[in-house]
């Protein structure tokens, strides 16, 4: 796996791989399209009074990048690191990161209908992971890599501060469907839309629960902007994934006027085109709150 592996999917197809990795006896799960590069490990540059998560730094081809101990976020301290340990190289959110693990195994090719959502019962309220995977009795667990990142740096999540810069906010009836599987980020997005003067917001924690509203809403009518103007949705979400609902409503005789702006941490220079090639409207990258309210403005103002 290197820097030029390419888009291995077809867009919208619901469909993504996933780097299983082992930490401690537990496996785990990262989207392909976040990992940059699988090395071994290096040496690292210890940095006082970072966060415990945060074991230092390691230069990588001139790059200064951090190393996050795994076994710390996830509990596992007293618990050396086998001989088979591998550094998973990431990038997301504008920001490149270094996830030092046991073992990295194998690649899976899965639908995002086999991922389900985490039960409230045993997820707890900082839980890390955000989809259980089923394979051959064998549970695989998909992490909150966002929310693992904005726990060593809040100031790498979703600023709801930045949204007072942009002055005064006139109020607005628009209705705005939002997709976001994670609670914390649905909770971030419904306080920044009210600051920024949009209160008629409807939420789904999936594409699929997404796409079923605007599905029913277009039995009932041949003009989708008398009851809904703006889409926004996320990529990673369990049973449909945002390319693949925006390819599902672009698709769509009577939902296919409807704006989407796909508003992820997967929006990079290399993957763009991918939300370009399922007719989304426009696509901003998470963290930045401030540049999609201007993009909601502009689509629904």
């Amino acid at each position: 796996m290197n820097e030029n592996k390419g888009i291995l999917l077809e867009s919208g197809t619901n469909e993504l791989e996933i780097v299983e990795f082992e930490v401690g006896s537990n496996k785990f799960g990262i989207n392909v399209i976040k990992v940059k590069e699988i090395i071994q490990p290096i040496p690292v540059t210890f940095i006082p009074h970072a966060h415990p998560h945060v074991e230092g730094i390691i230069q990588l081809r001139g790059e200064v990048l951090p190393v996050v101990d795994m076994k710390k976020v996830l509990g596992l301290m007293n618990t050396p690191y086998s001989e088979q340990q591998k550094y998973i190289v990431a990038e997301f959110n504008r920001q490149r990161v270094v996830f030092h693990v046991d073992n990295v195994t194998q690649i899976h090719r899965i639908s995002w209908d086999q991922i389900e959502k985490p039960s409230d019962m045993y997820q707890g309220g900082n839980s890390q992971v955000i989809g259980v995977i089923k394979r051959n009795n064998i549970m695989l667990l998909l992490l909150d890599f966002e929310k693992i990142m904005v726990d060593i740096n809040p100031d790498s999540g979703i600023n709801v501060a930045s949204v007072k810069k942009l002055g005064n906010r006139q109020r607005s009836e628009k209705k705005i469907v939002i997709a976001e599987d994670s609670p914390l980020l649905r909770k971030l997005l419904h306080d920044t839309m009210l600051e920024a003067g949009y209160a008629n917001v409807e939420f789904f924690e999936n594409g699929r629960d997404a796409l079923d509203y605007l599905l029913n809403i277009a039995e009932k009518t041949d003009d989708i902007s008398k009851y809904v103007q703006l889409m926004v949705t996320d990529i990673e979400m369990p049973q449909m994934d945002g390319h693949h609902l925006t390819k599902q409503v672009k698709s769509n005789p009577v939902l296919k006027k409807l704006p989407i702006i796909i508003f992820s941490s997967l929006i990079t220079d290399d993957l763009r085109h991918k939300g370009e090639e399922v007719g989304a409207e426009d696509q901003i990258s998470k963290p930045e709150i401030a540049d999609l309210i201007l993009k909601v403005d502009e689509y629904v103002l």
